[in-house]
């Protein structure tokens, strides 16, 4: 097992999480339950599985758990993509989370690689 609040990885994604949320307070009401709803889940989905995967005993269920993590990545960037061209936020927002999700990704892929090669 290993402590999900050390790890970059996990730090990185939580920041996201917390500036998604702050951005969409400004989404419109009417997406209360809609895109406002679904953004939130799967950017938070992303530390929540790094963290029940680094609570689990061994490599290749902490690998699961970071793929179900990079699926949501993917998911959160095609939701930023969607509230970019419906006008809920900015290009500029876009490109740096969109940016931030790549890099993510890239993390989660690296750390499933030396899970991978720890067996």
């Amino acid at each position: 097992m290993k402590d999900f609040k050390t790890q970059a990885i996990w730090q990185r994604s939580h920041k996201l999480t917390l500036d998604i949320y702050r951005a969409t307070q400004n989404f419109p009401k009417e997406e209360m339950y809609g895109l406002t709803s679904q953004i939130r889940r799967a950017v938070s989905s992303i530390p929540t599985n790094i963290a029940e995967g680094c609570g689990r005993r061994t490599n290749a269920e902490l690998s699961n758990f970071l793929n179900i993590a990079s699926g949501s990545a993917s998911e959160v960037e095609y939701e930023i993509i969607l509230a970019r061209e419906v006008g809920y936020i900015t290009k500029e927002q876009c490109e740096l989370w969109t940016n931030e999700i790549g890099e993510i990704r890239s993390m989660i892929a690296a750390y499933m690689k030396k899970l991978k090669t720890a067996n």
